[in-house]
């Protein structure tokens, strides 16, 4: 059975920054959608695992929702939506959430504050947002994966040059086939003169005594 991995958690008005403390990940599958993240993964030999869901929706396709495996943690930066905006207020801005987690006990159980990224709301115009430096080079979650696998297949394409090349390679097949046919009869020829030879020299040879 999987261990339940730790979380730690920051945000902005517009994301949030979610750490899952595990070191030397190794074998990972992460999934993330707009409700939930599904976290394997094997850290020091034990497998660990996340299954929650956001008390708000989330962008998992917006360009800053990203993420990268680090040699101390799995990290991610993950947008906000729109829906999250505080609109009742008349503001178009996003707001704060009160929590990381639809349920509250499984965030007392699983869940505390990364209070290195830590800003309290109403310091966020002077603290600015999340340095997302670590995660450069990361995961983009869900369309990255599948543009960088089209860009194989597009490589694939050129295997139409070899089937250019496997003409070629038939017609040399066949003309090798009839060097080989002709040159087969020249062993078999000089095979019955290879054996007259002996024998002429045989009858050469004078009795022995």
């Amino acid at each position: 059975m999987a261990n339940t991995a730790p979380i730690k958690w920051a945000q902005r008005s517009d994301s949030l920054y979610i750490t899952i403390a595990l070191p030397d990940v190794t074998d990972e599958t992460i999934d993330l959608t707009d409700t939930e993240l599904h976290f394997k993964g094997t850290s020091e030999g034990k497998p660990y695992e996340v299954n929650i869901k956001f008390f708000k929706p989330i962008d998992s396709k917006a360009e800053g929702s990203t993420y990268k495996v680090l040699p101390r943690s799995v990290q991610m930066h993950v947008m906000k939506t729109a829906s999250t905006s505080a609109s009742d207020k008349g503001g178009d801005k996003e707001e704060f959430w009160p929590r990381l987690l639809e349920d509250k006990h499984l965030e007392k159980n699983q869940v505390t504050i990364d209070w290195n990224r830590y800003v309290d709301e109403d310091e966020e115009d002077e603290a600015g947002g999340f340095d997302t430096s670590a995660l450069e080079g990361g995961n983009m979650f869900g369309g990255m994966g599948g543009g960088g696998m089209g860009g194989m297949e597009g490589m694939g394409g050129m295997g139409g040059m070899g089937g250019m090349g496997g003409m070629d390679i038939e017609a040399l097949m066949k003309q090798m086939g009839s060097m080989e046919g002709g040159a087969g009869g020249m062993p078999d020829d000089d095979k019955d003169g290879a054996d007259s030879d002996d024998e002429d020299d045989d009858e050469d040879l004078p009795a022995l005594e």
